[in-house]
């Protein structure tokens, strides 16, 4: 896939959230996930037919398929599954600057690639952080 950055329409963030169950790093062996005690969906906002999915860690190797959460519900109503899945194979190229991006999703995912979905509130906590700001009530290590 090629094109433009600026051709393409931005849609925000879904904001669905879930607990993460317990079994995530006991029965699916991720030790680095013991700290989650939420999951939010990384897909562009979508229609409620459509699983959420949250990246649970990175891929063994670039290629490889990477550990994904899915759901869809909430409470007793909620229906989720865990699984290793492919990337979404799109690529973006701009073909001015010769910038080659990703698709950060999994295969045959249902909502805009990874390049189109903006999310203002981690643009504004990434931007605090890269600027070096000490925003007031922010623990520092």
């Amino acid at each position: 896939m090629a094109g433009d950055d600026t051709e393409m329409s931005d849609v925000l963030q879904c904001t669905a959230v879930t607990p993460a169950p317990p079994y995530l790093t006991h029965h699916l062996h991720l030790p680095c996930l013991s700290h989650l005690s939420y999951l939010l969906c990384e897909l562009g906002e979508h229609d409620q037919r459509t699983e959420h999915a949250a990246r649970l860690g990175a891929a063994e190797t670039p290629d490889a398929p990477a550990p994904w959460f899915f759901w869809t519900g909430t409470g007793p109503e909620r229906v989720h599954r865990a699984e290793a899945v492919p990337w979404c194979p799109a690529v973006l190229r701009h073909l001015g600057t010769g910038v080659v991006r990703r698709c950060t999703f999994f295969d045959h995912h249902t909502s805009p690639h990874s390049w189109g979905v903006t999310d203002p509130l981690g643009d504004l906590i990434a931007e605090g952080l890269v600027s070096g700001e000490d925003p007031k009530g922010w623990a520092q290590p």
